[in-house]
């Protein structure tokens, strides 16, 4: 590898694991040390009923690239793990009325840790749908304008009709935490 190819990925691992993210990002997200075991399956589509005075939450991946192998997102509420994502796939949870933090991160060794917030005031009875967009690469290619591919996470509120189409066209999400 070149010399220059690798301290243009230690720095971009540096940038984005920066220490002062972290304290941001912590009300929102989960611990950092809990990782996810995730299974896709395309032949599964829960359809899950809005319980009596609570608001559902989709949150659909849409992996724009794929490098060696696919993206897995952690999706995190108020400072709590809720789930994660592998691919281009989606998962839901329920959420009680009021004000909370969402939050989405990614941690790959060519890009560091990259993370999205969102508040999100929920509403009794409501369906929400977000998209989680990881988009880019490893920095080890430069595109014919010079400028090179660099990695990036979306976190944002979709309208219900983009939602339910882009659920119904992916695979349903199935996370453990690792033990």
């Amino acid at each position: 590898m070149k010399p220059a190819l690798v301290m243009i990925l230690l720095g971009s691992c540096a940038l984005a694991q920066d220490p002062a993210l972290v304290p941001h990002a912590q009300p929102a997200c989960g611990p950092m040390n809990v990782q996810f075991q995730v299974k896709t399956d395309a032949s599964q589509h829960p359809d899950p009923q809005v319980d009596g005075g609570k608001a559902l939450v989709y949150v659909v991946e849409d992996q724009k690239f794929k490098a060696v192998r696919e993206a897995t997102v952690r999706v995190g509420v108020d400072g709590t793990w809720v789930g994660a994502t592998r691919g281009s796939s989606y998962l839901f949870f329920m959420l009680e009325p009021g004000e909370h933090h969402l939050c989405v991160d990614w941690t790959a060794a060519f890009v560091g840790r990259l993370v999205s917030l969102f508040g999100l005031t929920a509403e009794a009875g409501k369906v929400y749908y977000f998209r989680a967009r990881t988009t880019g690469g490893p920095p080890s290619v430069v595109a014919e304008n010079g400028a090179e591919d660099t990695a990036s996470l979306d976190l944002d509120l979709m309208n219900a009709d983009e939602g339910k189409l882009l659920v119904a066209s992916s695979p349903f999400s199935v996370s453990n935490p690792k033990k």
